[in-house]
């Protein structure tokens, strides 16, 4: 479980790596008459082969903290403006198939989303009803007549999402809509060309007792969502839907909804971050420069998100007059959303701005 390997010559001098192979405890080591003190899983530099320099399991480095510090917090609903996406329905759309087809041959990775829409006949004998879908995608999101059902997602270990749902459905014609969702794609392994994503399975159940197949139904298509297709984002695209103004009411907590407001660049160079904690799922653009996709609601094993605060280049800012675009897919309060300055506190140095 100890090892020593020297190198030696009568020119350059002696050097030795001293191995402790151990995993659970500090082992004291004999070596040329010397005694050393190794932890588990170490190794250790001896220079002449006597003066320990150096031990791989023992960190000497100053500690420091990174500190946040909100300069802005957009919390004011006046201040903000919200577009809210159109649900489309089966009538609206021009590709069908009387099957449910596969994600990516639609989207062609221009999108995350693909709606699948189709129209179901209740009857008086359906009662209680229910929504069941399965999904090879990442995300699904279940609107019906409008209304948001229920959303759903996998992880790395359940791969497929499987979501059910009581619906309200009203007697006669109603419109179903399912918006699946996509988190990037496999870049590497075998067989990458016969993954399938998206909807693999949908059904209505009725009280529990009588199920309805809707994977064969007529079913219609619709390839990403009215903001990107116009490119909402971008300054030039702004007039090409109608924004609205809401009160703190209304504007949280809306599926499928896109936010617009200004802001000032803080004053100094040092790194800037939004802070996007009080949302959901989505993604955000800063002068028409997408800062990245967000989803803060996925929590780690730990309870927390695996990210919340997501950085700015400075390069995007102009001092004043910055404009800030979020899509929110599940529902958030944009109320929450803070503008942020990065530094670091060292135990030797003075605060100083990260590089």
């Amino acid at each position: 479980m100890q090892q020593a390997y020297v190198f030696e010559d009568a020119r350059s001098g002696c050097v030795a790596f001293l191995v402790n192979n151990d995993g659970r405890k500090v082992i004291q080591i004999q070596f040329r008459n010397n005694a050393y003190s190794l932890r588990p899983k170490s190794i250790g530099i001896l220079q002449n082969c006597k003066t320990l320099i150096y031990e791989t399991a023992k960190v000497n480095v100053p500690k420091n903290m990174r500190v946040t510090t909100p300069v802005h917090t957009f919390n004011v609903p006046d201040k903000w403006e919200v577009f809210r996406e159109t649900i489309p329905t089966f009538s609206g759309t021009s590709l069908r198939a009387n099957t449910l087809l596969e994600h990516t041959k639609l989207t062609k990775d221009k999108t995350d989303y693909l709606w699948y829409t189709l129209r179901f006949k209740r009857d008086s004998t359906c009662t209680k009803p229910s929504l069941f879908v399965e999904s090879s995608g990442h995300v699904v999101h279940v609107f019906v007549n409008n209304a948001l059902a229920g959303s759903g997602h996998g992880s790395r270990d359940i791969r497929a999402v499987k979501l059910q749902v009581p619906v309200s459905l009203v007697n006669g014609q109603n419109n179903i809509s399912i918006l699946s969702g996509m988190v990037g794609l496999p870049d590497s392994g075998a067989y990458m060309e016969r993954k399938s994503y998206g909807l693999t399975k949908a059904q209505i159940s009725c009280d529990g007792t009588k199920t309805i197949d809707l994977s064969r139904s007529q079913w219609g298509y619709s390839v990403g969502l009215l903001g990107e297709k116009v490119r909402l984002h971008q300054w030039r695209n702004l007039k090409r839907v109608k924004w609205s103004n809401n009160n703190a009411g209304l504007i949280k907590n809306h599926p499928l909804t896109w936010y617009k407001t200004m802001f000032d660049a803080p004053s100094g160079d040092g790194p800037v971050g939004l802070n996007m904690e009080s949302m959901g799922k989505g993604e955000m653009w800063v002068n028409g420069e997408s800062i990245g996709r967000y989803w803060v609601s996925f929590l780690t094993p730990s309870g927390h998100p695996s990210q919340s605060i997501y950085h700015i280049p400075r390069a995007f800012l102009k001092p004043s007059g910055n404009l800030l675009v979020v899509l929110e897919e599940e529902g958030g309060d944009p109320l929450g959303i803070s503008l942020n300055t990065i530094s670091v506190v060292g135990s030797n140095q003075s605060q100083s701005q990260l590089s």
